[in-house]
């Protein structure tokens, strides 16, 4: 019958024939049990660190523990999408003019999912959550009320994983969550303790728990508390507005009071044991193959049955817990930093975080600035107004401008390209916007590396005579020379033998040693 148990005598006469080397579906037929709880069991075995002769010389209890901390159907992935539906079964069911029972909610599940779990199965898991729903104690009730609450911190040591490009073991932060009145627990690695980084696992946490609670409780985290005050911690104010942002409270644990942040930092060794120890020997290489482990670790926790306790965490979550959260908002919070900054000479400012530079009205140069951004955005505020706009670039040493900021000078700069050249020397002189044309056409180096050698041409021109300087473009055309130099060098030289190079050299004279004027055009 499903979710029910079998006898821990049983148990280990599953694990002496196996380890007298018969096989599973032998084993099932000699201690009379189904293949697949035989293979379940045989698998939890393997799994174990410890060897199946050093568990069958565990006790009762807890080799119970090990093995069988939670049915196997609760980990089943029908249980998935059965989760998904039992806030709606439990509000059918304890709604007395609806005349609904078990049965016909089971037909009606069972027509949108037909591979969903049969009658017996489907009524085991929601009696579980009827079950976990009553037990809980009078004490827990008392001292921690279900939605209220959620512990944060993040765990000492740190994981790590292979960057594939570099070979560089990269070591992250791992952010841990406790809502002590169900020992619920979430846990993801982040690259760092950074306040962008701890608000984004919060966020990931959210949106796993499907609600928020009351009370956000951070540890004493850099992160989250600037100072950390007995009575009344100075707050980060991008904490402040998320807990704005969400409806709740911050209230950081108190410093020196171990008992305000026990079950968060009982869960941090939980996880310790639970995803750092079987994680410990595997390589992972980016940080969301990490996270999937992790969650895949954190997920086996949740739903693995508490010691004395006849329900997991999971299913008393989903019972308790989560209807008692506030629904998340339409949008997620979104992390905003202010800073006050002076407007460089060159118009723009440095953001030091990214250590990029954004430009400004070319007015603003030498002014202080407020400047507020995000993960998305950075706004630049002169008294009060908005005065310009930039998408967040984090490349460092880089430059976001927007032409219209520059002066005109700086415009035209900004503005340079091989039409813009070309269309600068046709009015002034044919030649020499041919001549730049071919230059861009013909070189095989980036466009913007004949810039200089255009602006060099242009300042040539004004400077030499008319008819020279034709005739010197003339002449790099004829012979294919593309080049500023080429057109400088005949200009300095007055042309002097550019023309006489070009014509056909007289036959020489019958006599080596005679030579006539001729000889030397």
């Amino acid at each position: 019958m499903a979710g029910t148990t079998i006898a821990m005598s049983k148990l280990k006469q599953v694990l002496r024939w196996k380890e007298e080397g018969y096989s599973n579906r032998k084993i099932a037929q000699l201690v009379g049990l189904n293949k697949e709880t035989v293979n379940n069991y045989i698998s939890r075995a393997n799994a174990d660190s410890l060897s199946q002769k050093e568990l069958l010389q565990l006790d009762d209890f807890v080799l119970d523990i090990r093995l069988r901390g939670g049915n196997a159907a609760y980990t089943d992935t029908r249980f998935e999408v059965f989760k998904k539906h039992l806030p709606y079964f439990v509000e059918q069911m304890a709604d007395p003019h609806n005349h609904v029972t078990l049965y016909q909610l089971w037909i009606e599940y069972k027509a949108n999912n037909p591979d969903g779990y049969e009658l017996t199965q489907f009524r085991y898991h929601y009696r579980q959550n009827t079950l976990a729903t009553q037990k809980v104690s009078t004490i827990l009730a008392d001292l921690h009320v279900p939605g209220a609450k959620i512990y944060l911190d993040f765990s000492g040591d740190k994981l790590s994983y292979v960057d594939i490009a570099t070979g560089e073991l990269i070591k992250v932060q791992t952010f841990v969550a406790c809502l002590p009145a169900t020992d619920y627990a979430f846990a993801m690695a982040v690259p760092s303790q950074r306040e962008e980084d701890f608000v984004y696992a919060f966020i990931q946490c959210l949106h796993h728990l499907g609600g928020v609670p009351k009370i956000i409780v951070p540890d004493n985290l850099k992160a989250a508390v600037i100072k950390a005050n007995r009575y009344d911690p100075s707050l980060n104010q991008l904490l402040e507005d998320m807990g704005n942002h969400y409806g709740a409270v911050i209230m950081p644990a108190r410093p020196r009071h171990p008992k305000d942040k026990a079950n968060v930092e009982g869960m941090v060794k939980t996880i310790y044991n639970r995803v750092y120890a079987p994680l410990r020997n595997r390589l992972f290489y980016s940080l969301s193959e990490l996270n999937d482990a992790i969650a895949e670790q954190v997920k086996w926790h949740n739903q693995k049955r508490m010691q004395l306790k006849p329900y997991t965490r999971e299913e008393q979550f989903l019972s308790v817990e989560k209807p008692a959260l506030r629904p998340l908002p339409e949008n997620d919070f979104e992390i905003r930093f202010r800073t006050r900054l002076k407007v460089q000479f060159n118009g723009c400012i440095l953001l030091g975080r990214d250590k990029h530079y954004y430009s400004v009205p070319h007015q603003y140069a030498g002014r202080q600035v407020d400047v507020d951004y995000t993960r998305y955005l950075v706004k630049i505020y002169a008294n009060k107004e908005c005065i310009a706009t930039h998408v967040r670039d984090t490349t460092a040493g880089k430059y976001t401008l927007i032409n219209e900021h520059l002066a005109s000078h700086c415009q035209a700069w900004r503005s340079r390209s091989k039409e813009y050249y070309i269309n600068k020397a046709l009015p002034v002189m044919e030649e020499m916007a041919t001549l730049m044309s071919y230059m861009f056409t013909t070189g095989n180096q980036p466009e913007e590396v004949y810039y200089n050698s255009c602006e060099a041409l242009l300042h040539l021109q004004r400077g030499t005579d008319p008819l020279l300087f034709q005739e010197a473009c003339n002449a790099a055309l004829s012979r294919g020379i593309y080049s500023y130099k080429f057109v400088k060098n005949i200009v300095e030289n007055k042309g002097y033998g550019l023309m006489k190079k070009d014509k056909p050299r007289s036959p020489k004279t019958s006599h080596d040693n005679i030579r006539g004027a001729s000889a030397f055009q």
